[in-house]
């Protein structure tokens, strides 16, 4: 097991020296970033390796016998291969970088960061790579993308993420290996990117009745828009706009209709109201409960240790929730 995985250490090691040394020679950058020649580092691949081993040999065999022909064409080759190593460094030269910093999932999905790469040169770009790795992953997340001459192309990569929690990935790469595949050219962005893993939504629980110190999905009847009540006789000043015409058109009394909105009373989605659960199992079902009460359109608040959020609903307070969620035991929200 130990000799197995020998090459990935040695590997990853090296790669983290050179990251270091990268970091060391750039500094941390900001988006929007222009690649420059300074970033670009470039190796043969294993395939451009053979290749230079294999053409060494035809011009050695071609001097040792005095093979013309022989040494044409491996200068032909040689030739043809440092056209393509300008190209491949080409490739990734003057490439505009933008992407967000930012994503949100569930633990066991895939964290999607959205990346924009902005081509202002006069010719294509083609297998561009942008590579984003947690820490400790075998593999890399990949998207790959071509762009046009003077265009603009977005692209997603979605990164695995198995467990609650922060996860930080310190730096992303632009990598390409045009025209042949015969050397490979890439550049580190020192860019951190987060995610905010909250607890993959489940539990068992139903939210507490109607008054309940933890909150209800259930509504009053008080006066709004929202939805339809019942029917009330009509009487002098009521709105037009809510008169029930089809009941009026079949010869019944005139009537308007009334519409109840929801509570109005704060809804609480309690740590503490779960007992017998245990850290990740509370965190689970209180997920479940803000994805129901978001989906049901209700006002609520939640209740961790040492966090109150206060009731609201929407978008943006579905996301504080989550993140709230997922940021405990690790870091105070923001």
């Amino acid at each position: 097991m130990n000799a197995a995985g020998a090459p990935f250490r040695l590997r990853q090691a090296a790669i983290a020296r050179l990251t270091r040394w990268s970091l060391r020679r750039h500094g941390e950058d900001a988006l929007p970033l222009k690649v420059d020649r300074r970033r670009i580092y470039i190796i043969p691949t294993r395939f451009g390796a053979s290749l230079g081993v294999l053409l060494m040999a035809m011009l050695l065999a071609g001097l040792n016998y005095n093979s013309n022909l022989g040494l044409a064409f491996g200068f032909l080759m040689v030739s043809l291969v440092l056209v393509a190593m300008h190209h491949c460094n080409r490739n990734l030269l003057g490439l505009c970088v933008d992407a967000s910093t930012e994503a949100d999932c569930f633990a066991g999905s895939a964290a999607a960061f959205e990346f924009r790469l902005r081509n202002d040169a006069a010719v294509a770009r083609f297998g561009i790579e942008i590579r984003c790795a947690d820490r400790g992953a075998r593999a890399p997340a990949v998207a790959e993308l071509s762009i046009a001459a003077g265009a603009t192309e977005a692209a997603v990569v979605e990164v695995p993420m198995e467990r609650r929690g922060i996860h930080r990935l310190p730096r992303f790469e632009l990598r390409t290996r045009h025209p042949f595949g015969w050397f490979r050219a890439w550049t580190y962005v020192q860019v951190p990117l987060t995610a905010y893993v909250a607890p993959r939504p489940g539990g068992v629980r139903v939210l507490p009745p109607a008054g309940g110190e933890t909150g209800t999905l259930a509504q009053s009847q008080a006066p709004g828009d929202d939805e339809f009540s019942s029917l009330q006789a009509y009487q002098v000043g009521m709105p037009l706009k809510h008169m029930a015409w089809k009941t009026l058109a079949r010869g019944g009394e005139p009537a308007v209709r009334s519409y109840s909105a929801p509570s109005a009373s704060p809804e609480w989605l309690d740590w503490f109201a779960l007992e017998r659960l245990d850290e990740e199992a509370r965190l689970s079902q209180l997920c479940g409960w803000v994805l129901g009460a978001e989906a049901a359109h209700r006002a609520y608040g939640l209740r961790l240790p040492g966090v109150v959020l206060a009731p609201a609903r929407g978008a943006a307070h579905r996301l504080q929730c989550l993140r709230a969620l997922a940021m405990h035991g690790f870091l105070p929200p923001p």
